[in-house]
């Protein structure tokens, strides 16, 4: 009798959970994320995927592609989503693919991400150097100058990132456009380049962001120093952004939040899924915590998972009240 009662608690255990299975909103449902080629975005969106699994969501690689492509393809239904829509650096691409008409944008991912140009601080306590419009005068342009041609090298960024597209309009609308070159090409590359020409001495000038692993290598205050811009001046929708920082500094750029960005309609009949990307939060110390593990040579497919099972696992209950969340939406 013993057994029978045991069998049977076990049956109807495996039972209960089929139940709940197939009662998970996602069951039967393909989810296609996207994001860009920065592969130290991977975590961010991996974690999303790994909550949207949790719902019964079948949840594809996500596709690596251009900024733009993406939210175009977002917005055309071919992508589900993309959990690295930077607000308000991305204001012109989002609007460009259709804006809130096509797009569902609920919540901030990450919060408080900066942005801004950066000189080493040897040069820059050695000339007094605080602003970026200094530069016009071309002999301290010429301190960062890399090639020869007499302009200072400014390491920019790739080409379709939506930061190049602040920079060249800072250049010119700062008057740097005779003294300064902004470089644009591999980021990671251009960097490396940079974090050689540090380590022999030399003056180095650059934009970088967080999270990212570039200011845990040259640490602000002590190996560099952010330089100010003379004024608020920023591109197409972003034009009347006031990048004046509580502090009072002004650095160029607001500071970014990143949200996760879905197609509207797919949303509208995935409620749980819907408000999972509303409620989601991920602190930007733990994307610079693990973007700092990929640079120190941990980067592979393998290794990235690891991070974000690891990061649940330390985070479980936050994870399970997301999950929990999302799903009492559905009904």
């Amino acid at each position: 009798m013993r057994y029978r009662i045991v069998f049977t608690a076990a049956l109807g255990a495996l039972l209960s959970a089929s139940a709940l299975a197939a009662d998970l909103p996602g069951k039967g449902i393909t989810v296609k994320p996207a994001q860009s080629n920065i592969s130290e975005e991977t975590f961010q969106t991996l974690l999303v995927s790994r909550a949207l699994e949790k719902l019964g969501y079948t949840v594809e690689k996500p596709s690596e592609v251009d900024y733009n492509v993406a939210y175009t393809s977002v917005a055309a239904g071919d992508v589900t989503f993309m959990a690295v829509n930077w607000a308000p650096l991305h204001d012109d691409m989002y609007a460009a693919a259709g804006g809130d008409n096509v797009f569902y944008r609920e919540g901030e991912y990450v919060s408080g991400a900066a942005q801004g140009y950066l000189i080493d601080k040897k040069t820059a306590d050695k000339y007094h150097i605080t602003k970026i419009d200094q530069l016009k005068d071309p002999r301290l342009a010429k301190l960062f100058d890399t090639n020869g041609d007499g302009k200072a090298d400014l390491v920019g960024c790739t080409p379709g990132w939506g930061c190049d597209d602040v920079i060249n309009h800072q250049i010119a609308a700062y008057g740097l456009s005779n003294t300064v070159t902004a470089n644009q090409g591999n980021y990671a590359a251009m960097m490396a380049d940079t974090i050689a020409r540090y380590k022999e001495g030399k003056p180095i000038f650059y934009f970088t962001w967080t999270p990212y692993w570039v200011s845990d290598i040259l640490k602000p205050g002590k190996d560099v120093v952010w330089i100010e811009v003379p004024y608020s001046s920023m591109p197409g929708k972003q034009k009347d952004i006031d990048t004046t920082l509580p502090n009072g500094k002004n650095y160029g750029f607001p500071v970014n939040s990143e949200r996760i960005v879905a197609n509207r309609a797919w949303a509208e009949k995935n409620p749980a899924a819907a408000k999972l990307f509303a409620i989601m939060k991920l602190p930007l110390a733990d994307i610079n915590a693990e973007n700092a593990m990929m640079h120190e040579g941990h980067a592979s497919e393998a290794d990235i998972n690891e991070h974000v099972d690891g990061w649940i696992g330390a985070h479980q209950q936050v994870f399970d009240g997301w999950v929990k969340t999302a799903l009492a939406a559905q009904k």
